[in-house]
């Protein structure tokens, strides 16, 4: 897998979690953001439509299969499953 680098004035981006680190710190953050295990999440089937998914915009619809985040955010399973291959947390509580 590779991960671009982003630097700015404010720190280096970090390409797991968005966050921006110093330069100094950069090189233990990346190994505790790729080390630390993603979040696991309970699979259900919608019975009625709960919104929108935030990851591809489409609509939660009643069937659909979702994942259901700790936090209780809810996304199609696909989607959550795509975003976990390069994001350790839930895509809208990135610092949890």
């Amino acid at each position: 897998m590779f991960y671009s680098i982003y630097v700015c004035d404010i720190g280096i981006k970090c390409p797991v979690c968005s966050k921006f680190v110093l330069p100094d710190d950069i090189e233990c953050h990346l190994v505790m953001c790729l080390t630390r295990p993603r979040l696991s999440y309970n699979e259900d089937v919608l019975s009625d439509s709960k919104g929108e998914c935030v990851i591809c915009l489409e609509e939660l619809s009643a069937g659909d299969t979702i994942a259901r985040l700790p936090c209780l955010c809810i996304y199609h399973k696909g989607c959550i499953d795509q975003w976990f291959e390069v994001n350790r947390s839930c895509p809208e509580h990135p610092g949890d």
